[in-house]
């Protein structure tokens, strides 16, 4: 840093000069140029125009743009979310495992029946399965699963989305995921599990690797990895994993690609189309079951 030029000065003419605002005691002929204090050579930092106080230029930085990610989310060093829907899973599991009194067969407990995923009873007018049913799980391997892979691929997405908007993807995900699952799944199959978010979670890493530019070959193997296991194992339901794939790369590409000017709206519109799109599908499908719907004798929505 240059120090700023000052002009000779002999007692008397020192006698008659300002005093700088942070040293009471030191006479000065200069001043900041943006507050026009007067300020002595060592309170003086050099601008782009004359020299400014410390003060001034601290204001100045304050006021700096905030730094935020590729979706304009404020940069954080730790996931709160991810945790946070690990820590409902396990309490969602050990419910059922009480109820159940078994950890194997938790599936034999009501809240399970309650709330797992049944398309006819969603036709029934029981449209919390659509949700309930992504923080249930078919004994601990099955919860297990699904929590690595959350942890290890949300804690990053949550760092690029933000708590908020990574909110949004992980629900459209799962509730894209049910969608899938209510159009063209089994009627009489219980459906349960995080892995339509999950899978959801990995289109969107994609996403956002590719709007980042690095490389994508990590990310893709896994979800090809994953989408092989969904078609060998027995039990797994493929509908659920490709809807919440579909959904989970679409919300994020709209939150990764918005353009900066008019960001959050543009954002906020598109995840409501999406939002929309799959209310859309649920009621033109629902209405194809009627007011009640019953499968082997047993009536949803009654």
């Amino acid at each position: 840093m240059s120090t700023p030029p000052g002009p000779a000065t002999g007692p008397e003419q020192a006698a008659q000069q300002p005093a700088c605002v942070r040293h009471p005691d030191r006479p000065t002929g200069l001043r900041c140029v943006r507050c026009e204090r007067p300020a002595c050579p060592d309170c003086l930092q050099e601008a782009s125009v004359g020299y400014q106080c410390v003060d001034c230029v601290a204001q100045g930085r304050n006021r700096g743009r905030e730094a935020v990610t590729v979706a304009g989310a404020r940069l954080a060093s730790r996931p709160i979310v991810v945790p946070v829907l690990i820590a409902l899973n396990v309490a969602a599991f050990v419910a059922t495992a009480v109820q159940a009194k078994s950890i194997q067969n938790n599936i034999d407990s009501q809240l399970f029946d309650t709330f797992a995923m049944w398309p006819v009873g969603v036709a029934g007018g029981e449209w919390v399965r659509l949700i309930s049913s992504g923080f249930l799980h078919f004994g601990p391997i099955h919860l297990l699963m699904n929590m690595i892979a959350l942890w290890v691929i949300g804690r990053d997405l949550e760092l690029v989305l933000g708590r908020l908007r990574f909110t949004a993807v992980y629900l459209l995900s799962l509730l894209g995921g049910s969608v899938a699952v209510f159009l063209f799944g089994d009627l009489g199959s219980p459906v349960a599990g995080a892995s339509g978010a999950v899978y959801g979670l990995m289109g969107g890493i994609a996403l956002a690797a590719l709007r980042l530019k690095v490389s994508l070959r990590p990310v893709l193997v896994v979800i090809a990895l994953n989408i092989v296991l969904s078609v060998t194992i027995p039990g797994i339901s493929l509908l659920g994993h490709l809807g919440g794939l579909v959904l989970g790369g679409a919300s994020t590409a709209a939150l990764v690609y918005a353009p900066r000017n008019r960001r959050v709206l543009l954002q906020s519109a598109a995840l409501g189309a999406l939002l929309l799109v799959l209310i859309a599908l649920l009621i033109t499908r629902d209405l194809q079951f009627g007011p009640v719907s019953c499968f082997n004798g047993r009536c949803f929505g009654a």
